[in-house]
């Protein structure tokens, strides 16, 4: 499946982005289920939150609960990723990624990866 975020950009801190994820190709969307990671400058990668295919169960970084929100949409072979509450150490680069296997913080577990999408978060 080809994935491709969207919705990244420059926000203030205390602010709010909105992150999509959209799905592409001949396997239906509701094979995967969609993990959400990020990457800032020199540090590696890590987990933000995931959810199943039915989009009954989701998975997130203790680190982030509360404040960022994982939904699906398959009717528009979407992943959104709600982010409230942004702080500076947030800005990084977020990936969507699927998986046909359960929804896990372990990056390894995800086969197809988007391009990214940049988060800007000033103070």
């Amino acid at each position: 499946v080809m994935l491709a975020e969207s919705g990244g950009g420059l926000v203030q801190a205390g602010g709010s982005l909105r992150l999509s994820c959209t799905a592409s190709g001949r396997t239906s969307f509701t094979t995967f289920d969609i993990g959400w990671f990020r990457q800032a400058p020199g540090k590696e990668r890590e987990f933000v939150a995931a959810i199943t295919w039915t989009g009954d169960s989701t998975l997130y970084a203790n680190s982030l609960k509360g404040r960022f929100i994982i939904s699906r949409d398959n009717a528009k072979n979407s992943v959104y990723l709600q982010m409230n509450g942004l702080k500076p150490e947030d800005t990084a680069v977020y990936f969507c990624a699927a998986t046909r296997a359960s929804i896990t913080e372990d990056g390894a577990v995800y086969d197809d990866w988007g391009q990214g999408t940049q988060v800007t978060v000033s103070s």
